[in-house]
Parts: C-alpha cells; structure tokens; sequence
C-alpha cells in the first residue's frame, strides 16, 4: 500500500506544491489536508493517515501542540500516525518542542524534494530524521551524554578517503549537500556520490549516524571543528 500523507498548513500554495511533489510518486499518496491543528485532529478521526506533515505557526492551534495531541492518542487511537514537522524557521525551540512533543523528525521548508521523500520514507519505516543544521546543535547540546571519542572503536573510518573524510566533516557540522558542493567547489551531485560512499563503508544508515560517529570518533567537537 501507498504511504497515505496527510498536509497541514495554513498556506493553500504550499500545501498544492507539496501534493505536486507527492503526487508524482508511486508509493506515496495526499489522503488529507488541513489547514490548522483544529482541523486537522478533526479529520484525523475519520482519515486514515500513515504520515502528517506539519507546518508549526498555525492559527487556532500550532504544530507543536497538534503534534503532541496526535502522539498521545488524541487524534487516529492506538494507530496514531508518524508527524514530520516543516517549518519556515530553523530554531532550536520549535525543533526541541517538536521532538518532545512525539515528532518523528523535524525538517526545513527548503528542503529538496528527494531529501523530503527520503524522509517521508524513513518515518514511516520508524526511523527518525532531523535537519543537518538541527542535528548539529541538538548533538553540541547534549554531546556530555555521548562516550569519549574512541576512534579505535571505528576502523572503518580508516577506510575512507581524504575527500570522504572532509565530506563527513562537513556533514557533522551541519551542512547539507548544497551547502557542501559549494564550500569544496564540486557539484552537488558529486557530494551526493561522496555521502552514499560515506554510508556504505561506515555501514551507516543516514546522515544523522554519520553525524553521532564523527563526534565519537572525535573528528569533529562540540562547537567547532
């Protein structure tokens, strides 16, 4: 079956232009929109909905809130759906209170589309998925709770080239693929090469293991490099 996507945004314009990008794919399908949290809840009662995507400023009632009622049972019972917040603005409190409140990830508006997909996907399947910038400074809050670098631990990260290892880096800094391909003046498809080569030979699932493994093994800091 197709992941059944539910939009809710006070922006009918965003909200067409993410059902454009859904639409066009074949696992994927828009079940529902709304264009508040009072709405939405009230559509979820009777819409079958795997993942909501989230808009935060809302009239009526915001996305954190919305959230935290769908994730305690307040709106689709036992089988409530997975939430993946978007959001305009890329601040620490709305990423923190979305968490907190039961979302499954927390991306930015201006997101690509392949990267809001692979999102939407990883959701789904029960994984968790944060915005580069996000994960940095959520990993620079909390880095006490992490083990002591040990790159003995990581032998693998011997394995990747000087260019993949200055890939990685950037990564844990919070950068994404564009932001990349610029620094190192390549072309975003070539990083985009670079980061599956990086996940392959660390055997990581996404982005934001890569970003736990560069702290562990001490190649990047908290608060710099």
């Amino acid at each position: 079956m197709p992941i059944r996507v539910m939009l809710v945004d006070d922006q009918v314009l965003l909200r067409t232009g993410f059902k454009m990008v859904l639409a066009a794919q074949e696992d994927m399908e828009v079940t529902a929109e709304a264009g508040d949290g009072v709405e939405a809840l009230d559509v979820l009662r009777s819409t079958a909905v795997d993942v909501v995507l989230m808009d935060v400023r809302m009239p009526r009632l915001d996305g954190v809130e919305t959230t935290r009622r769908i994730c305690q049972g307040g709106a689709g019972g036992p089988g409530a759906p997975k939430v993946l917040i978007l959001t305009t603005f890329d601040l620490d409190e709305y990423a923190f209170s979305g968490l907190k409140a039961g979302a499954a990830g927390f991306m930015l508006k201006d997101v690509p589309p392949d990267e809001l997909l692979a999102a939407i996907r990883a959701v789904h399947s029960g994984d968790a998925v944060v915005a580069p910038s996000t994960t940095r400074r959520l990993l620079d809050r909390f880095i006490t709770l992490l083990p002591t670098p040990d790159r003995s631990a990581h032998p693998e990260i011997d394995h990747l080239t000087e260019r993949e290892r200055e890939v990685l880096m950037l990564i844990a800094q919070g950068l994404s693929n564009g932001e990349i391909a610029g620094q190192l003046f390549v072309s975003e498809a070539t990083v985009k090469t670079h980061v599956g080569r990086i996940l392959a030979k660390l055997r990581l699932r996404d982005r934001v293991q890569a970003v736990v493994l560069a702290y562990e093994t001490g190649l990047v800091r908290a608060g710099g490099r």
